[in-house]
């Protein structure tokens, strides 16, 4: 007589039972990696705190988040939202409005005064951070909540770094950014104002520092070489920016151009309508669809009013004028000259080309490597010199709030890692949970809750916050739509549809777990679960 077909385990399972002689392929519980966790350039849990927010228990949800984030309010706001791109909902109505939902959740907890629990024991550690920008102050959170003291050194007379000096008052209120900023201080997070540092090593020896983050932030504005006569008014955006959070703004005129085609350039354009500018006009030497700045902001600058001059470049500016040169794009999309010439009226040109840090802080650096006006730095965010990081805008990526936030974080773990002499602990990979993983019959068609907006007169004349948060209702409803890519949230569907009672329920929380004695891998289970977190597998012989 044949022996009955069996499969091999590993001894240690409880799985490792009899299977019976019908099945090849046998169903588990998968954890998915949902894709709007892997687009997050912040590494947010943002399923995991969604899940906490749809049951209604926002602070929960709101500790969640801060465990990744130290400023859900302010990137609620400001971030670009790459989750939302990602977001397998979009296949299916519409992207889940994650970042609406986020700013709720900082917002209540601004309103609520919640606090992180800090309970790290103090290592005795002091960590300098140079400046005090989104990455700086992420890194120095990210340190305190390991038991660290770190000491932020600012340049400025503010904490917040671009936050502060790049980003308008109408999209990121300066209440917000001061609760956010206040919290980090609560923590125990020193904040040196005024403390510009010129030798990082010099800084390091006499505050007796064990490691360094630096994260200068990019303050100084590119230039080009422009013909321009002496009457020529011509300014470069940050100085603009930084005039306006200063409270002296800049003397613009009526008809202002603006030179360049990132989000500044967008920021100066809307700021100089508000200051009182009749003609607001965007100079850009390709089209819109290559331009970098965001989408949502352009529209929000031709909404607005805001005048977009496609394929053009300067050529040279005098009292009340502007000479524009037409470009072409060749196949390979580089723009070129194509010798054809216009005279535009305008009382101002604002330069936006982009901006840089300034690295004279790392003049005695020894082995440091610098490439492009930027730092080199490992996986770890370890520059060549040991014990000295950088992030931010300081190193080659996307000079983004939300990157750097990011980059704050991963270095905070480094550093702990670092000082404990410890090998980083490595990111465990895991599928992502694609479309085609899910089973959307289940879900029916619900459209995402709009955030209403400042009427249009009153956005091209106040500095007024423009984009308006949810109500409490709206964000609920917005949370419930996620749908829970990759990772089993209790549905009881596989429970339901099962016809060998195989699927055992362990309770709330718990999920479930298979009798393989029962089951027949028949595969009902896992075509039949909304979120695609039950895989069939072949059986071992």
């Amino acid at each position: 007589m044949k022996k009955p077909f069996a499969i091999t385990l590993d001894p240690g399972s409880s799985l490792a039972n009899h299977t019976g002689s019908w099945r090849t392929e046998r169903p588990v519980y998968v954890d998915r990696l949902p894709p709007c966790n892997h687009a997050c350039p912040a590494g947010e849990d943002i399923q995991g705190w969604l899940y906490h927010a749809e049951g209604g228990d926002y602070k929960k949800a709101w500790e969640s988040l801060m465990k990744n984030n130290p400023f859900p309010a302010i990137m609620g706001r400001v971030c670009y939202h790459a989750c939302e791109a990602a977001c397998n909902r979009g296949s299916l109505d519409e992207a889940v409005g994650i970042h609406a939902v986020e700013r709720f959740l900082g917002d209540e907890a601004i309103r609520q005064g919640w606090r992180p629990e800090k309970a790290a024991v103090p290592s005795g550690r002091r960590i300098l951070v140079v400046g005090a920008g989104p990455s700086g102050l992420s890194c120095a959170y990210h340190l305190s909540l390991m038991g660290h003291q770190s000491v932020i050194m600012e340049a400025g007379k503010s904490a917040g770094g671009m936050m502060r000096y790049g980003i308008p008052k109408y999209r990121l209120p300066r209440s917000v950014l001061d609760a956010e900023i206040s919290r980090i201080e609560k923590m125990g997070v020193e904040i040196r104002l005024d403390a510009k540092v010129d030798d990082i090593m010099e800084v390091m020896y006499s505050g007796d520092f064990d490691a360094a983050f630096l994260a200068v932030g990019a303050h100084l504005a590119k230039r080009a070489y422009i013909p321009a006569g002496d009457a020529a008014h011509v300014l470069d955006a940050v100085t603009v920016l930084r005039d306006m959070e200063q409270g002296t703004p800049p003397m613009l005129g009526r008809r202002v151009a603006v030179y360049g085609g990132g989000n500044t350039a967008i920021d100066v354009a809307r700021t100089a309508k508000r200051l009182g500018a009749t003609e607001s006009l965007i100079i850009y030497r390709r089209t819109r669809k290559e331009m970098p700045a965001h989408e949502s902001e352009l529209q929000e600058a031709l909404d607005e009013g805001i005048l977009v001059k496609w394929l053009n470049t300067v050529k040279a500016v005098d009292e009340g004028a502007i000479t524009v040169e037409k470009m072409e794009l060749d196949a390979t999309g580089f723009p070129r000259p194509t010798g054809e010439f216009e005279t535009i009226e305008a009382d101002a040109l604002v330069l936006a080309l982009g901006q840089e840090a300034d690295l004279g802080l790392l003049k005695n650096v020894p082995d440091l490597e610098i490439e492009n006006g930027m730092v080199r730095v490992d996986a770890s965010m370890m520059t060549n010199h040991p014990g000295i990081f950088a992030g931010g805008d300081m190193v080659p990526s996307e000079r983004t709030v939300t990157f750097a936030v990011g980059h704050g974080k991963k270095a905070a773990r480094n550093i702990d890692a670092w000082l404990r002499n410890e090998a980083p602990v490595p990111i465990k990979e895991r599928e992502i949970a694609g479309y085609d993983k899910l089973n959307t019959w289940y879900y029916s068609d619900a459209h995402k809750r709009v955030q209403p907006e400042l009427d249009l007169a009153r956005r091209q004349s106040t500095f007024d916050e423009v984009v308006r948060g949810l109500s409490e209702e709206n964000a609920l409803f917005e949370a419930r739509r996620c749908l829970s890519c990759g990772n089993c949230f209790e549905c009881d569907n596989c429970y339901g549809v099962c016809p060998d009672n195989a699927v055992i329920k362990l309770g709330p929380g718990m999920r479930f777990r298979f009798n393989y004695d029962f089951c027949k891998g028949c595969g009902l289970c896992a075509s039949e679960c909304p979120c695609g977190a039950i895989q069939m597998v072949p059986e071992l012989i």
